[in-house]
This record gives C-alpha cells, structure tokens and sequence, in this order.
C-alpha cells in the first residue's frame, strides 16, 4: 500500500478534494482508504442508536456490523491519540491511502491552499510538502504549482509521489 496526504487549513477545501480524487483514482481502478484527522471530540454513531448506548453505558469499544460493513469504535479516554502509523495497522488491503489533515505528520503530503483565504503557508517550512495546490497563481517556494481544477494531474502527482508504508 501507498500513501499520500493532503493537507491545509480550515476551509482550503481538503475534503472536496479528496472526494474528487476518490472518485478518480477509483475509475482508474484503484483501492482507495482514507484516513480523516478530526479536531477535537466527535461521533460517528449519535444519540438513540444502540451503538451510542452502548459506548454511553461505557463499553471502551463498540464494533457495529452488518452484511455490508462494519465499523469498529474505541474510546480513548485519557490515552494518547494514534499516530498514522498505528491507524494503518487497521486497513485492509488497498493501494493507495489518502489522508486529510494531520498537517504536521511526517508523510509526504500537498498542501491545499485558496485564493482569499488568510492563512499561513506550509510550503518551504515543511519537508514533508511535495507541491501546493491552489485555485490560482501562488508562491510555494519552489515546489510544483498544481491547478486546483485538474483533479487528473493532481492524482497523476500523487501517485508518482505516494511512498510505500
């Protein structure tokens, strides 16, 4: 398996993206994973389903399954949050991995910028960025300029720049 991620700041657009790329990489027939960094608490089962009961009634892990798929739900209490590293462990077999966010991991991500959005740059501060993608001309400090409107070349760059894990 290979990985690559796409990284930016609050409103860049990572998860549109990424759906694109999902969506591109799936017809040119690849298994695709994704791992979404999530700031702060959140929930993927809510209040008054039997998995929301059961982790409220202090089950430390939940897994819900069916005929068509299956999650699996760990509470982490005052533990550390995992690393990239440690989620990989829990994916089957695919070919590439997409993770949004974790802008400060070590994996060789891009960094998803937007024209009049105000925020810092990553590029020439992080090894770890590869290329910047932007919705128009910008700095990135001598890295590729790739354009936020061709999701082919995006996937093209990933893939040829993805590192296997």
């Amino acid at each position: 398996m290979k990985l690559f991620g796409i990284a930016g700041f609050k409103n860049s657009g990572k998860t549109t993206l990424v759906v694109e790329l999902i969506k591109e990489l799936r017809q040119r027939g690849l298994r695709v994973a994704t791992i979404k960094h999530a700031h702060h608490k959140f929930d993927i089962d809510h209040p008054g389903k039997d998995s929301h009961q059961h982790r409220e009634a202090g089950a430390e892990e939940v897994i819900v399954a069916s005929s068509r798929r299956w999650a699996h739900i760990r509470e982490l209490d005052d533990a550390d949050e995992p690393s990239v590293d440690e989620l990989l462990q829990h994916l089957g077999d695919v070919d590439l991995v997409l993770i949004e966010g974790y802008k400060h991991g070590l994996h060789p991500k891009l960094e998803l910028r937007r024209i009049g959005r105000d925020a810092p740059e990553m590029a020439g501060t992080d090894n770890s960025i590869k290329a910047v993608v932007n919705d128009g001309p910008a700095e990135t400090a001598g890295l590729p300029l790739l354009d936020r409107s061709d999701v082919p070349a995006i996937a093209d760059f990933i893939l040829a720049a993805a590192v296997a894990v």
